[in-house]
């Protein structure tokens, strides 16, 4: 699977040449431009803290991939378990008589924010909850997550089980991207009724912003309240992540401050476009001398608007290029700026292959290396 591009490269100076940024009521947060990778603004984002019903993100991503290798099927119906029938805080009230299907417990998990669905998903999953947290803790640590530590597949409090703002914009941006099907299908959903009780969906965006489509709440006393939204206008879907907010209504409105200003002082700047070439360079021994080198995706770009027009691009090559050369190899990097300051160093793929020359070529090509 290709993990999502996600650079946490800050731009303070972005900021300040953008807009003011705001004064935002929270304890931590970030927000980005999925679209191009970049985290446009941050506050204390490696501070640790206690995630709360935010890890279920990480539920959710390892159930994700559980469904995609067929180890569960959305229409299995799972025995809950005395366990997940116990299980304390927020509940979508599952039942041990009563068998539930794997996709009731993902909306119960989701849109009601269930501890008790929670636990029956990680036992089908992977026969234990212990057993489950294994395999979050390694995803965790496969896709970047360096300041966390999961200690259950719920959120409650332990005091072992931590994150950072940083590795939770990582998670949600993640799931978003590995996982595109499954998040519209379930994030933006409003309400779900599962055994004749109907709970809404405590994102309050869903509601007041017809753009957000997602992401995930959270809340003990010790955590205060979180936050994660995303918002889609256009090409473009923003991500925010807000801890240790004070209140319900609060963390709506300062997630919906942050998204705002996201979107009204920056744009998305497509810089090259996916296959097209940035420069010929020059190849040794091969039977073409010229290899066109570009990108295999969209190179995107957030920068303060107006400012499109002063981004530049220098083009470092591995030198000297000597053939074969394969479609898709590294063969350089491009050196990005905006009006003379560093945004970033990206790397460039060849676009083309080209095979080694015959004996004659490449001796010529050898005596001219020597001598250059």
């Amino acid at each position: 699977m290709k993990r999502i591009g996600l650079v946490f490269l800050l731009l303070p100076v972005f900021a300040q040449a953008a807009a003011q940024p705001p004064a935002v009521a929270g304890r931590s947060w970030v927000v980005g431009d999925l679209s191009s990778g970049q985290v446009l603004l941050a506050e204390k984002p490696d501070e640790r803290v206690e995630p709360a019903s935010l890890t279920k993100l990480m539920t959710a991503y390892v159930v994700f991939q559980a469904l995609r290798e067929r180890k569960l099927t959305l229409e299995q119906q799972v025995n809950v378990s005395e366990r997940a029938w116990r299980a304390p805080g927020s509940r979508m009230f599952i039942h041990p008589r009563k068998p539930v299907s794997v996709d009731d417990l993902v909306r119960g998990m989701v849109v009601q924010s269930g501890n008790d669905a929670c636990i029956a998903l990680a036992e089908a999953a992977a026969g234990a909850e212990e057993a489950f947290v294994k395999l979050m803790n390694r995803e965790a640590a496969r896709i970047g997550m360096k300041n966390t530590k999961f200690m259950n597949s719920t959120g409650l409090p332990d005091p072992q089980h931590y994150s950072t703002a940083q590795d939770l914009y990582l998670l949600a941006g993640t799931l978003i991207h590995d996982f595109p099907k499954e998040y519209g299908q379930y994030y933006s959903q409003r309400e779900f009724r599962y055994n004749d009780i109907t709970q809404p969906n405590r994102n309050r965006l869903l509601w007041l912003d017809p753009s957000v489509d997602g992401v995930k709440t959270g809340y003990t006393e010790a955590a205060g309240y979180c936050l994660i939204a995303s918002s889609k206008r256009g090409a473009r879907r923003l991500l925010s992540v807000l801890l240790g907010s004070t209140s319900e209504s609060t963390r709506a409105q300062e997630s919906q401050k942050l998204l705002n200003w996201g979107f009204q002082f920056f744009d998305a700047v497509k810089v090259y476009g996916e296959g097209q070439a940035v420069k010929e360079i020059e190849v040794w021994k091969g039977e073409k001398r010229q290899l066109k080198a570009g990108f295999q995706s969209d190179l995107v770009l957030t920068v303060p608007k107006g400012q499109a027009d002063k981004i530049k691009g220098d083009l470092v090559t591995r030198a000297p290029l000597i053939a074969p050369i394969a479609t898709g190899q590294r063969v350089g990097s491009l050196r990005v700026s905006l009006d003379g300051k560093s945004v970033g160093e990206y790397p460039v793929y060849a676009l083309e292959s080209i095979p080694e020359a015959g004996f004659l070529a490449r001796a010529w090509d050898t005596l001219r290396l020597w001598v250059k």
